[in-house]
């Protein structure tokens, strides 16, 4: 990858692109709600301050060795923050990496996500050259879950009590797509 700038990406409705400093506002915000934190596996609560630009401020440094991208989630017109997805843990070595996300409470069920997934997907397999995706959402988030069957993504199984969250073990699913199963215009309704 060895780049200066993350790319932006564009869709329909979404813009994906780099993090900025200003953004540091909204991700307080949102990735501070509770719920946002009870869905996911690496954000804390409380969100102190502070966290947010610390967590941007990692970005360009992670693209540029080659372990991850991170962009913010953007409507475009008008244009307003809605969340963050990324590609983590990218193994060059086996041309694979794990696609994270999450979405500001307000925006949930406008289809932002599944939009925002397909884009990323569709980049790490035309341009970055990946050869699989894979995902992972607690059993109790049905929803994330939803997304990756909308992305054609496989269900590939469950490990049982596979993360403690807040003292509690949870489920957690596994999908997978590789680069041949991925078809960019072909979202499951």
């Amino acid at each position: 990858m060895k780049q200066n700038s993350i790319p932006v990406l564009t869709s329909a409705r979404i813009r994906l692109r780099p993090f900025v400093a200003s953004d540091a506002i909204d991700v307080q915000k949102y990735a501070g709600d509770r719920d946002i934190a009870y869905n996911t596996t690496n954000i804390p609560h409380p969100y102190k301050k502070g966290m947010a630009i610390s967590w941007i401020e990692t970005h360009l440094q992670e693209y540029n060795e080659g372990r991850g991208i991170v962009f913010a989630i953007e409507h475009r017109d008008p244009v307003y923050f809605i969340g963050a997805i990324g590609l983590h843990a990218m193994l060059n070595e086996h041309h694979r990496a794990e696609l994270g996300f999450w979405i500001g409470k307000p925006f949930w069920g406008n289809g932002f996500c599944t939009e925002a997934a397909r884009t990323l997907i569709a980049f790490a397999f035309q341009t970055l050259k990946l050869n699989r995706i894979v995902a992972y959402h607690f059993s109790r988030n049905p929803a994330s879950g939803r997304v990756l069957q909308k992305l054609n993504m496989r269900h590939e199984g469950t490990f049982r009590q596979h993360m403690k969250k807040w003292g509690i073990f949870v489920n957690v699913e596994a999908y997978g797509i590789l680069r041949n199963e991925f078809i960019p215009s072909k979202i499951v309704k």
